[in-house]
C-alpha cells in the first residue's frame, strides 16, 4: 500500500482523539501520548490520520529489521500456528535453532544462555548469577548508566529520579565516573561481585567507552576475582556495526545481556555467559515462565537471519557514518558534539533537546532524547541512504530556525 492509498484508507482506523481518550481511561498515568500509530513499513510509521513519519527511534532501538518485515512477520505467523508455549524445562526445535544461531555471533568463551522476556529481567538474572558465582554482593557500575527499573536493576541505574523514591535498595553499588580508569581501579575490591558497564551508554547520553577502559575492566575483573558484565541491551545485535559493541575493543565479558532489537519487537531477553558462570547456579535457582517461548525464539531466529542475509551490521556502520558526517557538515552552532557508533548516535545540543525533538516531529522525523540536551538517533537498521538524507534535511531545517 503506498502513502496515498494509506491516507485514503485511514478512516478505517479509529480517530486519534477516540483512541487516546479510551486509552487514558485505563492508563497508569506514566505517559501522555498525543499521536496514535497504526502501521509501519521499514523505517516508516503511519499514524491514525494517515500521516507518514521517518522513524529515528525504532521503539527505542527495538525495531531492528524495520516495521512490517516480511521474514519476521512470516516466522511469527507460522510459529503461532505451530506452537506458542513450551517452557525451558522441555525441549523445543525453534528455540534450539535460535540459540545455535545466536552463538554463531557471540564470541567464546560465552557459551551458555538464559532466555527471558526483557532487558530488565536478564539484568536481574545477571545480578543473581554474579552473586552465586563469586559469593560476593557488591557491584561497580557507571555514573550515567541505565540498567532498568525493576528493583535490582534499578540499583545499578545512576539517575537519582529513578532510584530515590524506592530507596533503600538491596543491591550495594559503587558508582564510578564512566571511562575513568583510575576511579574504576579504586572501586573494584575483594568484595566486588561484578563490574557492570554499557559499552555504549544509551539513556545516559550515547557515550561510547574507550577501548582502553573496557580492556582495563577485563584486567581488573580477572585480577580481583570479579565478573565482568556488559549491558548490550541497546547497543548490541548489530546496532554499532558489530554484533556486540564490545567487539570494537576486542573485549569479551563473563556475562552479556541482550534484548530490544534481538527479536525485532517481540519481547525477549538473553543473558549469555561462560560455562563457569552458568554452572554456579544450582538447579532451580532461577527460572521464567515465558522466557524462551517458541514465538519469541522464532522471531529472534528470523531477526538474526535477516541481519545476515542483508548484511545489516555493515549497513549500520555505513548509514551511521553517513548520518554523523551529515550532521557535522551542517556546522550548526547549536550542536556541541555528535558521538556514537554505527546507528547509535547522540547529538548533544547547547540547549534543551525537547523543543528540537518536537519540531523534528512536526517535520515528520521521530526521535527521542538521551538526557536533557542529547537527541538520540537509533533507527531501524534497514534505514536507507535516501532516508538518512531526509533525516539530515529535517535536522538542518530545524537547526536553522
Amino acid at each position: 500500500m503506498n502513502d496515498a492509498t494509506f491516507a485514503a484508507a485511514a478512516p478505517e482506523f479509529p480517530s486519534t482523539a477516540d483512541v487516546l481518550a479510551r486509552a487514558a481511561a485505563h492508563a497508569p498515568g506514566l505517559w501522555s501520548p498525543d499521536v496514535v500509530f497504526v502501521r509501519g513499513e521499514g523505517a516508516r510509521l503511519f499514524d491514525a490520520d494517515g500521516r507518514r513519519y521517518l522513524d529515528g527511534m525504532a521503539g527505542i532501538a527495538v525495531a531492528s529489521v524495520g516495521h512490517g518485515n516480511a521474514r519476521l512477520a512470516d516466522a511469527i505467523a507460522a510459529q503461532a500456528r505451530r506452537l506458542i508455549v513450551c517452557p525451558q524445562n522441555l525441549g523445543n526445535d525453534v528455540r534450539t535453532a535460535f540459540v545455535d544461531k545466536l552463538f554463531e555471533h557471540l564470541p567464546a568463551p560465552l557459551s551458555r544462555v538464559f532466555l527471558a522476556n526483557s532487558g530488565a529481567e536478564v539484568n536481574e538474572a545477571a545480578l543473581k548469577w554474579s552473586r552465586v558465582a563469586t559469593g560476593r554482593r557488591r557491584v561497580v557500575a557507571a555514573k550515567r548508566g541505565f540498567a532498568g527499573r525493576t528493583l535490582g536493576a534499578l540499583a545499578m541505574t545512576w539517575e537519582v529520579k529513578y532510584r530515590e523514591p524506592f530507596e533503600p535498595l538491596s543491591v550495594p553499588v559503587d558508582f564510578v565516573r564512566y571511562d575513568d580508569l583510575d576511579e574504576l581501579d579504586a572501586a573494584v575490591g575483594d568484595d566486588t561481585a561484578m563490574i557492570w558497564l554499557e559499552p555504549v551508554q544509551g539513556e545516559g547520553g550515547v557515550h561510547p567507552a574507550s577501548a582502553a577502559y573496557l580492556r582495563r575492566a577485563r584486567e581488573l575483573a580477572d585480577e580481583r576475582g570479579a565478573l565482568l558484565a556488559f549491558d548490550e541491551i541497546q547497543c548490541g545485535v548489530g546496532r554499532t556495526g558489530r554484533f556486540l559493541a564490545s567487539e570494537h575493543a576486542g573485549v569479551v565479558p563473563d556475562l552479556v545481556t541482550l534484548a530490544k532489537g534481538l527479536a525485532g519487537g517481540v519481547p525477549i531477553g538473553a543473558l549469555a555467559m561462560t560455562d563457569a558462570v552458568a554452572a554456579a547456579m544450582p538447579a532451580g535457582g532461577h527460572g521464567t515462565t515465558f522466557g524462551g517461548n517458541p514465538l519469541a525464539a522464532a522471531a529472534g531466529l528470523a531477526v538474526l537471519e535477516e541481519i545476515e542475509a542483508r548484511d545489516l551490521m555493515a549497513h549500520a556502520e555505513r548509514m551511521g557514518r553517513r548520518f554523523r558526517e551529515g550532521i557535522e557538515a551542517l556546522g550548526s552552532p547549536r550542536v556541541r558534539e555528535v558521538r556514537g557508533l554505527g546507528l547509535m548516535l547522540g547529538v548533544e545540543l547547547k540547549e534543551k533537546a525537547a523543543p528540537v525533538i518536537a519540531a523534528l516531529r512536526d517535520e515528520g522525523l521521530l526521535l527521542i532524547n538521551a538526557g536533557a540536551s542529547v537527541i538520540r538517533f537509533v533507527p531501524p537498521l534497514v534505514i536507507g541512504e535516501d532516508e538518512v538524507d531526509e533525516a539530515l534535511a529535517a535536522f538542518g531545517r530545524v537547526l536553522r530556525r
